[in-house]
C-alpha cells in the first residue's frame, strides 16, 4: 500500500465559480417560517449566504488544515485521505476516529492534538495517542469514489487495511459517532482481536439502517426515560434524510451539486436539529464552522457520494460475522451526550457490548467532537487507560 503525502489546495477557479453561483441564488419564498417549522429557515440562509460570498475566507481555513500531516493512498482501488498526528508519550496507543453525515474530518480537529499530545493541553503524557483521521470513503478528499457497494461495513475492512498493512499498527483502538460509530462497532464486532478497544458517543445495532425500527419506553429504565423522550424528540428530524439518502439519493444529489444554497439549507438545518444549540444554531457551530464544512462537500464535489453511503447501507444489509456474544466483542465504553439523536437503553448496551465504560454527559448532541471536545477526550482517555 503506498501512502502519500497530501496538501489541500482548492483551485482559484472552483472559488470564483461558487461566488457566482452564491451571487445568482434564486430564493424561494419563505413565509410563516421563523421557527423553522418548514425547514431550514430563509432570513438565516440569507445572512450565511452573503457571508459566504463577501465576507468567508477559505484560505484562511484551508491554511489551518493543512497544520496537519494530510496522506492520500488507495485501498481496493478506493481513495482515501487521511490526517495522520504521531503521539508525544512514553508508549502512544495507535488510534482511529471516524466521523458521519454530514460531518467532515474537520469536525474532528478539536480532540486530535489533545489526544495525540496530552501534556499540551494539561494531561498525562501517558495518555497519549498516535491519532488517524480519515475521511470516509466518498466523502471530502477520500474522492472520487467511483467504486459503488461501499458501505459501513466494506469501510471497517478498508480501516484494517489502513491500520495494519498501509501504517503498520498491529494493533489499534478505533472512536466514532454517527457512521463513524457503526465502522466502529463493525470493527469491534468483526475485527476484535486487532482491537484493543472502542470508544462510542452515539451506539445504535449493527442493523440498524437496514432494519429500521426503535427500542420502545418499556426498553428504558425508570433513571432513564428522559433519554427515551430525547429519542423520540429528534426522530421526526432525522426521519426526512435517511428517506431520501436510502432511496435516491441522486435525485437529491443534482440540486446539491448545482446550488450551494441547496447544499447550505440541506446541511445547516441538520447541525441546527441535532445539536445542542437550543434552536440557535451559531451556539456551537458559527458562521466559518458551518461554511467549513459546506466547502469541504462543495469543493470536492462528495455530497453525491456521501448520501449513497445511506444506500449502501440500506439495500446491503449487515450480516453478522459469527454468532457469539456479545455481537461487539472488543471492550467498549460509551459516552452518551443527552441531546444526540438516538440513545439506547444501557440494558441493551451491556448485553450487545463488552460494556466496560458508560458515562452520560451534562450537555452535548450529535456532534460531540465539535459540540464538546474537552469533554469527549476526558472520557476517550479515562476508558483507553484501564486497556493500556
Amino acid at each position: 500500500m503506498r501512502v502519500e503525502p497530501f496538501r489541500i489546495e482548492v483551485p482559484d477557479s472552483t472559488l470564483e465559480d461558487l461566488k457566482a453561483r452564491l451571487a445568482r441564488t434564486r430564493w424561494a419564498r419563505d413565509d410563516g417560517n421563523a421557527d423553522w417549522r418548514y425547514g431550514a429557515n430563509g432570513d438565516y440562509l440569507h445572512a450565511l449566504l452573503d457571508y459566504w460570498r463577501t465576507g468567508y475566507d477559505w484560505r484562511r481555513h484551508e491554511a489551518d488544515m493543512n497544520d496537519f500531516a494530510h496522506y492520500r493512498t488507495r485501498i481496493d482501488d478506493i481513495p482515501i485521505h487521511f490526517i495522520h498526528e504521531k503521539g508525544r508519550g512514553p508508549k502512544p496507543m495507535p488510534l482511529i476516529l471516524t466521523h458521519g453525515w454530514p460531518w467532515t474530518f474537520w469536525d474532528l480537529r478539536k480532540v486530535i492534538r489533545p489526544l495525540a499530545d496530552p501534556a499540551s493541553y494539561g494531561g498525562d503524557p501517558a495518555d497519549a495517542f498516535d491519532v488517524v483521521v480519515p475521511s470516509l470513503p466518498g466523502f471530502g478528499f477520500s474522492t472520487p469514489l467511483t467504486t459503488t457497494g461501499v458501505n459501513f461495513v466494506t469501510t471497517a475492512d478498508l480501516w484494517v487495511k489502513l491500520m495494519r498493512e498501509g501504517l503498520g499498527y498491529d494493533k489499534f483502538a478505533a472512536q466514532g459517532g454517527d457512521w463513524g460509530a457503526l465502522v466502529t462497532s463493525q470493527l469491534g464486532h468483526k475485527y476484535a482481536e486487532h482491537l484493543h478497544g472502542l470508544h462510542l458517543n452515539l451506539s445504535v445495532p449493527l442493523d440498524f439502517i437496514s432494519r429500521g425500527g426503535w427500542f420502545g419506553a418499556e426498553d428504558y429504565a425508570a433513571d432513564e426515560q428522559q433519554h427515551y423522550a430525547r429519542t423520540m424528540e429528534a426522530a421526526p428530524t432525522i426521519t426526512s434524510h435517511v428517506v431520501v439518502h436510502t432511496h435516491d439519493p441522486q435525485t437529491l444529489a443534482y440540486g446539491m451539486h448545482d446550488s450551494p444554497a441547496a447544499l447550505a439549507a440541506w446541511i445547516v438545518e441538520r447541525r441546527r436539529a441535532w445539536s445542542d444549540c437550543g434552536g440557535d444554531v451559531e451556539r456551537r457551530f458559527d458562521k466559518d464552522d458551518l461554511l467549513t464544512t459546506l466547502m469541504i462537500y462543495w469543493a470536492t464535489e462528495s455530497f453525491v457520494t456521501s448520501v449513497r453511503y445511506y444506500y449502501e447501507a440500506k439495500h446491503r444489509p449487515w450480516e453478522a460475522s459469527h454468532a457469539r456474544s456479545p455481537v461487539v466483542e472488543a471492550p467498549t465504553g460509551i459516552a452518551v451526550f443527552p441531546h444526540d439523536v438516538l440513545i439506547p437503553p444501557r440494558g441493551w448496551a451491556e448485553q450487545y457490548y463488552d460494556l466496560r465504560h458508560w458515562r452520560v454527559m451534562e450537555a452535548g448532541g450529535h456532534f460531540a467532537h465539535a459540540e464538546e471536545p474537552d469533554k469527549l477526550v476526558e472520557d476517550v482517555r479515562a476508558f483507553f487507560r484501564t486497556l493500556r
